[in-house]
């Protein structure tokens, strides 16, 4: 069986072709492609009306939370950081009430980047809105626009650990990141200055986030979790 997993998207203004230049729905294509890599069906899940998303999940066998922008820090109690971005509120209303829904539903979750930060805002975490100010330094995000790699290690005895037992060169391209873990949640992998780099839930069901973009390396494991738990 193939199973279906859900993908959010960004809402954004976009351009292409000679003329258009227009609001749009999108997502790079390496999500989708990570998805079919791992044996998936992908569909993409543009922000909608919360009160659909639980319709909406219990069409899926799976969901991928995807990177993007900066979550709105009023969601976790706070003001907004200078070097914070603009927050897109239809996009956070959505993608919480996707996971509210997956989570109630028993289906697997994948947080990618800003979808992991999505995880533990909604478990009552929150976030350190510029990371050098914290790490003293910029590696996690060195160029606006390019990937660069770090070593992270992932923790044996979870359930990350058993997917990637060895310590491993991911894609980095974050600025934020977890500062207090929230309810029900636990840290499962770290970066070697102490970031924590993946969080999972405590209990049985799949939901793993990881702070890197894995999609666009050729590394499947992670996914391939995901996948496995969606079809079982």
């Amino acid at each position: 069986m193939q199973p279906l997993i859900g993908v959010s998207t960004y809402l954004t203004q976009a351009r292409w072709g000679a003329a258009w230049n227009l609001p749009a729905a999108l997502l790079p294509a390496a999500y989708p492609a990570y998805v079919q890599g791992a044996g998936g069906l992908a569909v993409l899940l543009p922000p909608d009306d919360p009160a659909r998303a639980a319709a909406v999940v219990r069409r899926l066998d799976g969901l991928i939370l995807a990177g993007g922008e900066d979550l709105d820090p009023a969601l976790y109690g706070e003001t907004p950081h200078p070097r914070a971005g603009a927050p897109v509120p239809e996009r956070d209303r959505w993608e919480l009430a996707l996971l509210t829904a997956a989570l109630d539903q028993g289906i697997p979750v994948l947080g990618i980047c800003r979808g992991m930060q999505l995880m533990n805002v909604h478990a009552g975490g929150t976030l350190c809105q510029h990371l050098p100010d914290v790490v003293g330094h910029e590696d996690h995000n060195p160029v606006p626009g390019v990937f660069s790699d770090h070593e992270v290690k992932p923790l044996p005895d979870s359930r990350l650990g058993r997917l990637l037992p060895e310590s491993v060169a991911v894609a980095t391209h974050h600025h934020q990141a977890v500062a207090r873990l929230g309810s029900g949640l636990r840290a499962s992998a770290y970066a070697p200055d102490g970031t924590v780099e993946a969080l999972e839930g405590e209990g049985p069901l799949f939901a793993v986030g990881v702070q890197w973009h894995p999609e666009v390396r050729g590394d499947l494991r992670v996914v391939e979790g995901l996948v496995a738990a969606a079809r079982e």
